[in-house]
Protein backbone atom coordinates (compact mmCIF):
# COMPACT_ATOMS: atom_id res chain seq x y z
CA UNK A 1 0.00 0.00 0.00
CA UNK A 2 1.16 3.60 -1.07
CA UNK A 3 2.27 5.62 1.63
CA UNK A 4 2.45 9.60 2.25
CA UNK A 5 4.05 12.07 4.47
CA UNK A 6 1.92 14.09 6.51
CA UNK A 7 2.92 16.89 4.26
CA UNK A 8 1.71 15.60 1.17
CA UNK A 9 -1.19 14.78 3.06
CA UNK A 10 -1.72 18.63 3.72
CA UNK A 11 -1.21 19.58 0.38
CA UNK A 12 -4.06 16.52 -0.96
CA UNK A 13 -5.92 18.46 1.43
CA UNK A 14 -5.31 21.70 0.26
CA UNK A 15 -6.56 20.67 -3.22
CA UNK A 16 -9.48 18.80 -2.05
CA UNK A 17 -10.52 22.52 -1.14
CA UNK A 18 -9.69 24.09 -4.25
CA UNK A 19 -6.71 26.32 -3.29
CA UNK A 20 -5.17 27.29 -5.90
CA UNK A 21 -2.71 29.65 -4.57
CA UNK A 22 -0.52 28.90 -1.39
CA UNK A 23 1.51 32.41 -0.07
CA UNK A 24 4.53 31.29 2.33
CA UNK A 25 8.41 31.72 3.45
CA UNK A 26 10.20 28.53 3.54
CA UNK A 27 11.39 27.24 6.98
CA UNK A 28 12.59 23.64 8.37
CA UNK A 29 9.47 22.96 10.22
CA UNK A 30 7.32 22.87 7.12
CA UNK A 31 9.60 21.05 4.18
CA UNK A 32 7.75 18.66 4.31
CA UNK A 33 4.54 20.60 3.01
CA UNK A 34 6.91 22.44 0.85
CA UNK A 35 8.69 19.50 -0.71
CA UNK A 36 5.08 18.35 -1.72
CA UNK A 37 3.84 21.46 -3.06
CA UNK A 38 7.05 21.15 -5.73
CA UNK A 39 5.12 18.32 -7.27
CA UNK A 40 1.53 20.15 -7.08
CA UNK A 41 1.32 21.56 -10.91
CA UNK A 42 -2.03 22.69 -9.99
CA UNK A 43 -1.18 25.43 -7.30
CA UNK A 44 0.81 28.21 -7.54
CA UNK A 45 3.12 28.64 -4.34
CA UNK A 46 4.54 32.58 -4.29
CA UNK A 47 7.08 32.89 -1.89
CA UNK A 48 7.41 36.00 0.08
CA UNK A 49 10.15 37.83 1.79
CA UNK A 50 8.43 38.45 5.07
CA UNK A 51 5.44 36.37 7.02
CA UNK A 52 3.41 39.32 8.02
CA UNK A 53 3.18 40.73 4.29
CA UNK A 54 2.45 37.51 3.08
CA UNK A 55 -0.56 37.35 5.39
CA UNK A 56 -1.63 40.42 3.99
CA UNK A 57 -0.96 38.96 0.30
CA UNK A 58 -3.30 35.69 1.46
CA UNK A 59 -5.80 38.89 3.08
CA UNK A 60 -6.10 40.19 -0.03
CA UNK A 61 -6.40 37.66 -2.38
CA UNK A 62 -9.21 36.16 -0.13
CA UNK A 63 -11.36 39.34 0.17
CA UNK A 64 -10.94 39.73 -4.09
CA UNK A 65 -11.41 36.31 -4.93
CA UNK A 66 -14.49 35.28 -1.97
CA UNK A 67 -12.32 32.14 -0.97
CA UNK A 68 -9.76 31.53 1.56
CA UNK A 69 -6.73 32.73 1.25
CA UNK A 70 -3.87 30.33 2.20
CA UNK A 71 -0.46 31.27 4.08
CA UNK A 72 2.05 28.75 5.14
CA UNK A 73 5.16 29.70 7.47
CA UNK A 74 7.87 27.06 6.85
CA UNK A 75 9.42 28.09 10.59
CA UNK A 76 7.95 27.71 13.96
CA UNK A 77 8.97 30.55 16.76
CA UNK A 78 10.12 33.76 14.76
CA UNK A 79 8.77 32.80 11.55
CA UNK A 80 5.15 32.24 13.42
CA UNK A 81 5.30 35.21 15.52
CA UNK A 82 5.86 37.65 12.30
CA UNK A 83 2.41 35.86 11.87
CA UNK A 84 0.32 38.02 14.18
CA UNK A 85 -0.15 41.29 12.69
CA UNK A 86 -1.44 39.83 9.65
CA UNK A 87 -4.14 37.71 11.46
CA UNK A 88 -4.77 40.07 13.78
CA UNK A 89 -5.65 42.82 10.35
CA UNK A 90 -7.46 39.74 8.62
CA UNK A 91 -9.53 38.94 12.09
CA UNK A 92 -10.32 42.70 12.05
CA UNK A 93 -11.84 42.70 8.52
CA UNK A 94 -13.75 39.50 8.81
CA UNK A 95 -11.16 37.92 5.85
CA UNK A 96 -11.15 34.23 5.63
CA UNK A 97 -7.37 33.81 5.85
CA UNK A 98 -6.04 29.86 6.42
CA UNK A 99 -2.46 30.21 7.88
CA UNK A 100 -0.63 27.11 8.49
CA UNK A 101 2.01 26.80 10.82
CA UNK A 102 5.22 24.50 11.79
CA UNK A 103 5.89 23.78 14.99
CA UNK A 104 8.60 21.89 17.27
CA UNK A 105 8.18 18.37 17.10
CA UNK A 106 5.61 16.79 19.35
CA UNK A 107 8.49 15.41 21.80
CA UNK A 108 10.13 18.53 21.83
CA UNK A 109 6.87 20.51 23.73
CA UNK A 110 7.83 22.09 27.20
CA UNK A 111 11.47 21.61 26.95
CA UNK A 112 12.37 24.81 26.03
CA UNK A 113 13.56 23.90 22.67
CA UNK A 114 14.99 25.84 19.84
CA UNK A 115 12.22 28.22 18.50
CA UNK A 116 10.00 27.12 20.69
CA UNK A 117 6.82 29.32 21.70
CA UNK A 118 3.35 28.41 22.93
CA UNK A 119 1.79 29.02 19.48
CA UNK A 120 -1.46 27.59 20.69
CA UNK A 121 -2.18 30.08 23.22
CA UNK A 122 -0.33 32.93 20.80
CA UNK A 123 -2.81 33.00 18.17
CA UNK A 124 -5.53 32.33 20.01
CA UNK A 125 -6.59 36.42 20.26
CA UNK A 126 -5.90 36.99 16.57
CA UNK A 127 -7.84 34.09 15.03
CA UNK A 128 -11.45 33.33 15.09
CA UNK A 129 -10.50 29.67 15.62
CA UNK A 130 -6.96 27.92 16.23
CA UNK A 131 -6.32 24.57 16.10
CA UNK A 132 -3.13 22.34 16.46
CA UNK A 133 -2.95 18.99 14.77
CA UNK A 134 -2.30 15.68 17.13
CA UNK A 135 -2.48 12.72 14.98
CA UNK A 136 -1.20 12.59 11.07
CA UNK A 137 -4.32 10.72 10.29
CA UNK A 138 -6.16 13.62 10.66
CA UNK A 139 -5.04 16.11 8.61
CA UNK A 140 -7.31 16.24 6.35
CA UNK A 141 -10.05 16.55 9.15
CA UNK A 142 -8.63 19.29 10.07
CA UNK A 143 -7.44 21.46 7.50
CA UNK A 144 -11.32 20.77 6.15
CA UNK A 145 -12.08 21.98 9.45
CA UNK A 146 -9.99 24.88 8.95
CA UNK A 147 -11.39 25.92 5.89
CA UNK A 148 -14.92 25.19 7.21
CA UNK A 149 -14.63 27.81 9.99
CA UNK A 150 -13.07 30.64 7.86
CA UNK A 151 -15.63 30.40 5.51
CA UNK A 152 -18.36 30.43 8.06
CA UNK A 153 -20.44 33.26 9.03
CA UNK A 154 -18.93 35.56 10.19
CA UNK A 155 -15.65 34.58 8.11
CA UNK A 156 -12.22 35.16 9.88
CA UNK A 157 -8.93 33.57 9.68
CA UNK A 158 -7.66 30.58 11.19
CA UNK A 159 -4.38 29.17 12.27
CA UNK A 160 -3.45 25.06 12.17
CA UNK A 161 -0.06 24.70 13.92
CA UNK A 162 1.30 21.39 12.42
CA UNK A 163 3.69 19.75 14.62
CA UNK A 164 7.00 18.48 12.54
CA UNK A 165 7.16 15.06 12.94
CA UNK A 166 3.39 14.58 12.10
CA UNK A 167 4.25 16.37 8.66
CA UNK A 168 7.30 13.64 8.35
CA UNK A 169 5.25 10.41 9.94
CA UNK A 170 4.30 8.14 6.91
CA UNK A 171 0.31 7.29 6.09
CA UNK A 172 -1.70 4.92 3.97
CA UNK A 173 -2.71 6.97 0.70
CA UNK A 174 -5.39 4.67 0.09
CA UNK A 175 -8.25 5.69 2.61
CA UNK A 176 -7.03 8.06 4.55
CA UNK A 177 -10.14 10.12 5.74
CA UNK A 178 -10.86 13.31 2.76
CA UNK A 179 -13.10 16.31 3.26
CA UNK A 180 -14.10 17.38 0.42
CA UNK A 181 -14.02 21.58 -0.48
CA UNK A 182 -16.04 23.35 1.96
CA UNK A 183 -19.08 25.50 0.51
CA UNK A 184 -21.36 27.78 3.02
CA UNK A 185 -24.01 29.33 1.64
CA UNK A 186 -25.23 32.66 3.32
CA UNK A 187 -28.50 31.57 2.38
CA UNK A 188 -30.72 32.63 5.65
CA UNK A 189 -32.54 35.75 6.22
CA UNK A 190 -35.03 36.46 9.31
CA UNK A 191 -38.69 35.07 9.75
CA UNK A 192 -41.56 36.68 7.73
CA UNK A 193 -43.00 38.43 11.04
CA UNK A 194 -39.53 40.70 11.14
CA UNK A 195 -39.22 41.06 7.06
CA UNK A 196 -42.95 42.60 7.70
CA UNK A 197 -42.32 44.85 10.53
CA UNK A 198 -39.04 45.91 8.50
CA UNK A 199 -41.42 46.73 5.60
CA UNK A 200 -43.87 48.43 7.54
CA UNK A 201 -41.56 51.11 8.57
CA UNK A 202 -39.69 51.32 5.12
CA UNK A 203 -43.11 51.80 3.38
CA UNK A 204 -43.62 54.86 6.07
CA UNK A 205 -39.84 56.51 5.89
CA UNK A 206 -40.04 60.11 4.48
CA UNK A 207 -36.32 60.27 4.98
CA UNK A 208 -35.17 56.66 4.50
CA UNK A 209 -31.41 55.50 4.08
CA UNK A 210 -29.55 52.30 3.50
CA UNK A 211 -26.23 52.37 5.31
CA UNK A 212 -24.26 48.97 3.28
CA UNK A 213 -21.59 47.41 4.80
CA UNK A 214 -19.31 44.40 4.75
CA UNK A 215 -22.32 42.43 4.60
CA UNK A 216 -23.77 44.01 1.22
CA UNK A 217 -20.03 43.75 -0.44
CA UNK A 218 -18.54 40.73 0.54
CA UNK A 219 -21.48 38.87 -0.56
CA UNK A 220 -21.90 40.85 -3.98
CA UNK A 221 -24.88 42.04 -2.67
CA UNK A 222 -24.42 45.90 -4.24
CA UNK A 223 -27.51 45.03 -7.17
CA UNK A 224 -30.28 44.13 -4.31
CA UNK A 225 -29.37 46.77 -2.13
CA UNK A 226 -29.46 49.05 -5.20
CA UNK A 227 -32.99 47.74 -6.57
CA UNK A 228 -33.99 47.76 -3.06
CA UNK A 229 -32.64 51.75 -2.38
CA UNK A 230 -34.77 52.69 -5.75
CA UNK A 231 -38.28 51.18 -4.84
CA UNK A 232 -37.72 53.39 -1.52
CA UNK A 233 -35.65 56.29 -3.17
CA UNK A 234 -33.52 55.79 -0.18
CA UNK A 235 -29.96 57.03 -0.82
CA UNK A 236 -27.17 54.54 -0.54
CA UNK A 237 -24.36 55.30 2.34
CA UNK A 238 -21.64 52.92 2.77
CA UNK A 239 -19.48 52.23 6.10
CA UNK A 240 -15.94 53.20 5.98
CA UNK A 241 -13.72 50.81 4.35
CA UNK A 242 -17.14 49.62 2.01
CA UNK A 243 -17.43 52.33 -0.43
CA UNK A 244 -17.51 49.74 -3.34
CA UNK A 245 -20.72 47.97 -2.01
CA UNK A 246 -22.91 49.37 -4.91
CA UNK A 247 -21.62 51.20 -8.01
CA UNK A 248 -19.96 54.16 -7.84
CA UNK A 249 -22.07 55.09 -10.43
CA UNK A 250 -25.75 54.76 -9.30
CA UNK A 251 -27.83 57.95 -8.64
CA UNK A 252 -28.75 57.09 -5.29
CA UNK A 253 -25.04 56.63 -3.92
CA UNK A 254 -23.80 58.36 -1.29
CA UNK A 255 -20.49 57.52 -0.24
CA UNK A 256 -19.03 56.60 2.92
CA UNK A 257 -20.88 57.83 6.03
CA UNK A 258 -19.63 59.19 9.66
CA UNK A 259 -16.49 61.11 11.04
CA UNK A 260 -14.46 59.69 7.82
CA UNK A 261 -16.54 59.83 5.23
CA UNK A 262 -18.12 62.56 3.39
CA UNK A 263 -20.35 65.69 4.86
CA UNK A 264 -23.68 64.71 2.66
CA UNK A 265 -23.65 60.63 3.72
CA UNK A 266 -22.88 61.38 7.00
CA UNK A 267 -25.51 64.79 7.29
CA UNK A 268 -28.11 61.92 5.65
CA UNK A 269 -27.23 59.65 8.65
CA UNK A 270 -27.68 62.54 11.06
CA UNK A 271 -31.52 63.30 9.28
CA UNK A 272 -32.92 60.09 7.98
CA UNK A 273 -35.87 59.02 9.78
CA UNK A 274 -35.96 55.23 8.75
CA UNK A 275 -32.13 53.37 8.54
CA UNK A 276 -31.69 50.02 7.29
CA UNK A 277 -28.34 49.10 8.49
CA UNK A 278 -27.71 46.04 5.71
CA UNK A 279 -24.83 44.34 6.71
CA UNK A 280 -22.91 46.31 9.11
CA UNK A 281 -22.72 46.27 13.04
CA UNK A 282 -22.70 49.82 12.61
CA UNK A 283 -19.37 50.26 14.63
CA UNK A 284 -16.65 52.40 15.93
CA UNK A 285 -15.57 53.72 12.45
CA UNK A 286 -19.17 54.49 11.49
CA UNK A 287 -19.90 56.51 14.05
CA UNK A 288 -17.07 56.78 16.37
CA UNK A 289 -19.71 55.90 19.17
CA UNK A 290 -20.87 59.41 18.69
CA UNK A 291 -24.83 59.68 19.63
CA UNK A 292 -25.24 62.14 17.00
CA UNK A 293 -23.51 60.30 14.29
CA UNK A 294 -26.80 59.08 13.22
CA UNK A 295 -30.65 60.56 13.91
CA UNK A 296 -31.76 59.69 17.82
CA UNK A 297 -35.29 59.61 16.45
CA UNK A 298 -34.47 57.38 13.38
CA UNK A 299 -35.96 54.04 13.17
CA UNK A 300 -33.26 51.55 12.75
CA UNK A 301 -33.38 48.39 11.17
CA UNK A 302 -30.15 46.45 11.46
CA UNK A 303 -29.63 43.16 9.52
CA UNK A 304 -26.27 41.16 10.54
CA UNK A 305 -24.68 37.47 9.75
CA UNK A 306 -23.62 38.00 13.90
CA UNK A 307 -25.95 37.63 16.53
CA UNK A 308 -24.04 39.79 18.57
CA UNK A 309 -23.89 42.79 16.59
CA UNK A 310 -27.34 43.63 16.20
CA UNK A 311 -28.13 46.59 18.70
CA UNK A 312 -24.64 46.37 20.55
CA UNK A 313 -23.70 50.13 19.33
CA UNK A 314 -27.33 51.64 18.30
CA UNK A 315 -30.62 50.94 19.65
CA UNK A 316 -32.17 48.99 16.98
CA UNK A 317 -36.42 48.90 16.28
CA UNK A 318 -36.33 45.77 14.41
CA UNK A 319 -32.75 43.12 14.36
CA UNK A 320 -32.99 40.37 11.42
CA UNK A 321 -30.23 37.96 12.05
CA UNK A 322 -29.50 36.97 8.26
CA UNK A 323 -27.53 37.53 5.09
CA UNK A 324 -28.02 40.82 3.71
CA UNK A 325 -28.62 39.67 0.01
CA UNK A 326 -31.44 37.00 1.50
CA UNK A 327 -32.96 39.56 3.40
CA UNK A 328 -32.57 42.32 0.74
CA UNK A 329 -34.44 39.86 -1.54
CA UNK A 330 -36.90 39.37 1.27
CA UNK A 331 -37.86 42.84 1.62
CA UNK A 332 -38.25 43.60 -2.29
CA UNK A 333 -40.75 40.85 -2.11
CA UNK A 334 -42.39 42.21 1.06
CA UNK A 335 -42.47 45.71 -0.91
CA UNK A 336 -44.11 44.50 -4.07
CA UNK A 337 -45.59 47.37 -5.95
CA UNK A 338 -44.64 49.82 -3.22
CA UNK A 339 -44.30 53.20 -4.79
CA UNK A 340 -42.14 55.83 -2.43
CA UNK A 341 -43.95 58.85 -0.77
CA UNK A 342 -43.66 62.07 -2.01
CA UNK A 343 -41.44 63.13 1.02
CA UNK A 344 -39.69 60.51 -0.13
CA UNK A 345 -39.02 61.47 -3.28
CA UNK A 346 -38.19 64.77 -2.42
CA UNK A 347 -35.28 63.92 0.03
CA UNK A 348 -33.63 61.93 -2.82
CA UNK A 349 -33.77 64.42 -5.18
CA UNK A 350 -32.60 67.24 -2.95
CA UNK A 351 -29.88 64.45 -1.97
CA UNK A 352 -29.05 63.77 -5.83
CA UNK A 353 -28.34 67.97 -6.26
CA UNK A 354 -26.34 67.92 -3.12
CA UNK A 355 -24.17 65.06 -3.80
CA UNK A 356 -23.64 66.63 -7.63
CA UNK A 357 -22.51 69.88 -5.71
CA UNK A 358 -20.23 67.90 -3.79
CA UNK A 359 -18.63 66.33 -6.50
CA UNK A 360 -18.50 69.18 -8.15
CA UNK A 361 -16.61 71.31 -5.46
CA UNK A 362 -14.35 68.49 -5.24
CA UNK A 363 -12.88 68.44 -8.98
CA UNK A 364 -12.26 72.51 -8.79
CA UNK A 365 -10.18 72.14 -6.16
CA UNK A 366 -8.54 69.07 -7.74
CA UNK A 367 -8.00 70.53 -10.58
CA UNK A 368 -5.80 73.47 -9.50
CA UNK A 369 -2.02 71.91 -10.50
CA UNK A 370 -0.34 73.87 -8.65
CA UNK A 371 2.87 73.17 -6.64
CA UNK A 372 4.04 71.97 -3.92
CA UNK A 373 1.74 69.10 -5.41
CA UNK A 374 -1.82 69.14 -3.22
CA UNK A 375 -3.42 65.68 -2.11
CA UNK A 376 -7.01 66.66 -3.96
CA UNK A 377 -5.24 67.32 -7.37
CA UNK A 378 -3.64 63.49 -6.79
CA UNK A 379 -7.20 62.11 -5.94
CA UNK A 380 -8.56 64.01 -9.27
CA UNK A 381 -6.01 62.50 -11.48
CA UNK A 382 -6.47 59.31 -10.64
CA UNK A 383 -10.38 60.00 -10.92
CA UNK A 384 -9.53 61.23 -14.51
CA UNK A 385 -6.68 58.55 -15.61
CA UNK A 386 -7.92 54.80 -13.79
CA UNK A 387 -10.19 52.91 -15.61
CA UNK A 388 -13.37 51.97 -14.36
CA UNK A 389 -12.34 48.39 -13.58
CA UNK A 390 -9.15 49.13 -11.07
CA UNK A 391 -9.22 47.72 -7.60
CA UNK A 392 -7.53 50.07 -4.76
CA UNK A 393 -5.72 49.17 -1.73
CA UNK A 394 -4.94 51.25 1.26
CA UNK A 395 -3.34 51.87 3.98
CA UNK A 396 -3.98 54.00 7.32
CA UNK A 397 -2.67 57.16 7.50
CA UNK A 398 -3.99 60.72 6.83
CA UNK A 399 -3.58 60.64 3.30
CA UNK A 400 -5.19 56.88 2.54
CA UNK A 401 -7.95 58.13 4.97
CA UNK A 402 -8.44 61.31 2.69
CA UNK A 403 -8.03 59.18 -0.43
CA UNK A 404 -11.03 56.50 0.64
CA UNK A 405 -14.34 58.47 -0.22
CA UNK A 406 -12.57 59.92 -3.24
CA UNK A 407 -11.73 57.45 -5.59
CA UNK A 408 -14.20 55.88 -7.96
CA UNK A 409 -15.51 52.74 -7.06
CA UNK A 410 -17.52 51.02 -10.26
CA UNK A 411 -16.70 46.99 -10.11
CA UNK A 412 -17.44 44.99 -6.67
CA UNK A 413 -14.59 44.23 -4.84
CA UNK A 414 -13.27 47.56 -5.81
CA UNK A 415 -11.77 48.86 -2.31
CA UNK A 416 -9.50 47.14 0.23
CA UNK A 417 -8.27 48.99 3.50
CA UNK A 418 -7.20 48.07 7.04
CA UNK A 419 -10.74 48.82 8.01
CA UNK A 420 -10.88 48.54 12.46
CA UNK A 421 -6.97 47.20 12.60
CA UNK A 422 -6.01 50.76 10.89
CA UNK A 423 -2.53 48.87 10.15
CA UNK A 424 0.02 50.45 8.03
CA UNK A 425 1.93 48.74 5.38
CA UNK A 426 -1.07 46.84 4.48
CA UNK A 427 -1.72 48.23 1.01
CA UNK A 428 1.10 46.94 -1.02
CA UNK A 429 0.91 43.36 -0.49
CA UNK A 430 -2.94 42.98 0.08
CA UNK A 431 -2.98 44.70 -3.65
CA UNK A 432 -0.57 41.65 -4.77
CA UNK A 433 -2.76 39.14 -3.68
CA UNK A 434 -6.04 41.20 -5.04
CA UNK A 435 -4.09 41.17 -8.28
CA UNK A 436 -3.50 37.35 -8.03
CA UNK A 437 -7.12 37.05 -7.25
CA UNK A 438 -8.50 39.25 -10.34
CA UNK A 439 -5.42 39.27 -12.63
CA UNK A 440 -7.42 40.63 -15.44
CA UNK A 441 -8.24 44.35 -13.43
CA UNK A 442 -5.97 47.21 -12.51
CA UNK A 443 -5.01 47.00 -9.36
CA UNK A 444 -3.50 50.32 -7.54
CA UNK A 445 -2.44 50.56 -3.87
CA UNK A 446 -2.04 53.65 -2.51
CA UNK A 447 0.57 54.13 0.79
CA UNK A 448 2.23 56.83 2.56
CA UNK A 449 6.14 56.50 2.34
CA UNK A 450 6.47 55.35 5.87
CA UNK A 451 4.17 52.49 5.01
CA UNK A 452 5.38 52.03 2.04
CA UNK A 453 9.40 51.54 3.29
CA UNK A 454 7.73 48.81 5.58
CA UNK A 455 6.67 46.77 2.54
CA UNK A 456 8.79 47.53 0.12
CA UNK A 457 10.93 44.24 0.22
CA UNK A 458 7.71 42.50 -1.42
CA UNK A 459 9.16 44.02 -4.97
CA UNK A 460 10.96 41.16 -5.26
CA UNK A 461 7.69 39.22 -4.91
CA UNK A 462 5.96 41.11 -7.28
CA UNK A 463 8.68 41.30 -9.76
CA UNK A 464 9.88 37.67 -9.30
CA UNK A 465 6.24 36.61 -9.78
CA UNK A 466 5.11 38.99 -12.57
CA UNK A 467 2.58 40.75 -10.66
CA UNK A 468 2.11 43.34 -12.17
CA UNK A 469 0.38 45.98 -9.98
CA UNK A 470 0.89 50.02 -9.42
CA UNK A 471 1.94 50.97 -5.90
CA UNK A 472 1.17 55.08 -5.59
CA UNK A 473 3.52 56.25 -2.82
CA UNK A 474 2.28 59.52 -1.49
CA UNK A 475 5.52 61.28 -0.43
CA UNK A 476 5.68 63.75 2.25
CA UNK A 477 8.58 63.04 4.17
CA UNK A 478 6.65 61.90 7.32
CA UNK A 479 4.14 60.18 9.15
CA UNK A 480 1.41 62.58 8.56
CA UNK A 481 -1.11 61.43 11.05
CA UNK A 482 1.10 61.56 14.09
CA UNK A 483 2.57 64.87 12.43
CA UNK A 484 -0.85 66.85 12.16
CA UNK A 485 -1.49 65.86 15.87
CA UNK A 486 2.00 67.10 16.98
CA UNK A 487 1.29 70.21 15.19
CA UNK A 488 -2.66 70.89 16.07
CA UNK A 489 -2.45 69.68 19.83
CA UNK A 490 1.46 69.41 20.92
CA UNK A 491 2.68 73.11 19.94
CA UNK A 492 4.85 71.94 16.81
CA UNK A 493 6.78 70.02 19.01
CA UNK A 494 7.86 67.44 16.87
CA UNK A 495 9.48 64.20 17.41
CA UNK A 496 9.83 60.94 15.31
CA UNK A 497 7.84 62.63 12.87
CA UNK A 498 9.89 63.00 10.06
CA UNK A 499 10.64 60.15 7.52
CA UNK A 500 13.99 59.99 5.42
CA UNK A 501 13.33 57.89 2.64
CA UNK A 502 15.29 56.47 -0.69
CA UNK A 503 14.37 57.35 -4.29
CA UNK A 504 11.45 54.44 -4.13
CA UNK A 505 11.29 54.94 -8.22
CA UNK A 506 15.03 53.69 -8.06
CA UNK A 507 14.30 50.98 -5.55
CA UNK A 508 11.75 49.49 -7.75
CA UNK A 509 14.16 49.78 -11.05
CA UNK A 510 16.74 47.88 -8.64
CA UNK A 511 14.46 45.46 -8.35
CA UNK A 512 13.61 45.06 -11.76
CA UNK A 513 10.28 46.74 -11.66
CA UNK A 514 9.29 50.21 -13.35
CA UNK A 515 9.65 53.88 -11.38
CA UNK A 516 8.23 57.05 -11.52
CA UNK A 517 8.61 59.93 -10.18
CA UNK A 518 6.96 62.57 -9.80
CA UNK A 519 7.30 66.31 -8.27
CA UNK A 520 5.23 68.72 -10.37
CA UNK A 521 1.77 68.35 -10.37
CA UNK A 522 1.78 68.78 -14.37
CA UNK A 523 3.30 65.23 -14.62
CA UNK A 524 1.23 63.66 -12.79
CA UNK A 525 -0.94 62.15 -15.23
CA UNK A 526 1.44 61.31 -17.79
CA UNK A 527 3.28 58.75 -14.79
CA UNK A 528 0.36 57.55 -13.58
CA UNK A 529 -1.02 56.06 -17.07
CA UNK A 530 2.20 55.28 -17.84
CA UNK A 531 2.58 52.75 -14.89
CA UNK A 532 -0.89 51.17 -15.46
CA UNK A 533 0.50 50.34 -19.35
CA UNK A 534 4.26 49.47 -18.48
CA UNK A 535 3.57 45.34 -18.30
CA UNK A 536 5.89 45.29 -14.77
CA UNK A 537 5.75 46.19 -11.02
CA UNK A 538 5.60 49.62 -11.32
CA UNK A 539 6.01 52.53 -7.97
CA UNK A 540 5.31 56.11 -8.73
CA UNK A 541 6.64 58.00 -5.65
CA UNK A 542 4.77 61.66 -6.01
CA UNK A 543 6.08 64.02 -3.63
CA UNK A 544 3.38 65.95 -2.37
CA UNK A 545 2.75 68.88 -0.15
CA UNK A 546 4.59 68.45 3.32
CA UNK A 547 2.29 70.79 5.01
CA UNK A 548 -1.34 68.43 3.35
CA UNK A 549 -1.91 67.05 6.46
CA UNK A 550 -5.64 66.65 8.46
CA UNK A 551 -5.84 65.36 12.25
CA UNK A 552 -8.89 63.01 11.33
CA UNK A 553 -9.02 62.16 15.20
CA UNK A 554 -9.86 65.50 17.08
CA UNK A 555 -12.18 63.70 19.82
CA UNK A 556 -8.78 62.28 20.86
CA UNK A 557 -7.14 65.46 22.42
CA UNK A 558 -10.03 67.65 23.70
CA UNK A 559 -7.64 67.80 26.47
CA UNK A 560 -5.35 69.49 24.31
CA UNK A 561 -7.27 72.47 22.50
CA UNK A 562 -5.93 75.39 22.88
CA UNK A 563 -3.06 74.35 24.51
Amino acid sequence: MKAVTGGQAVVESLREQGVDHVFGLIGSAGMEIFDALYDAKDMRFVGVRDERTGVHMADGYARASGNAGVFLAGQNGPGATNLVTGLAQAYAAYSPVVALAGTLSSAHIYRDAFQEVDQQALFKPVTKKTYSLSQTARIPEMVGESFRTALSPRRGPVLLNLPRDLLAEALEASRYPALGRVHIADAFSGSGELIEAAAQLLRRAERPLIIAGGGVKNGRHGKLAAQLAEMLQAPVAMSPGHGDAIAGDHPLYAGQVGPRGNAVASDLAKQADVILALGTRLGFNTTFYLPDSLNPAAKIIQVEVEPTAIGRFVPVAVGILGDAGCVARDLIGALGGHAATASAQAWAAAFIARRRDMLAARDEQGAAGSDPLQPAHLFKTLRDVLPDDTIYTMDAGTLCLQATDQMRYMRTPALFTPLDFGLVGFSYACGLGAKLAQPGRTVVSLMGDGGFGMACSELGTAVENGINTVCIVMNNGCWGAEKAYQRDFFGQRYIGADVVNPPFDKLAELWGGRGFRVSRAADLGDAVAAAVQCGKPAVVDVHVDPAALYSFRKDSFKNRAGK
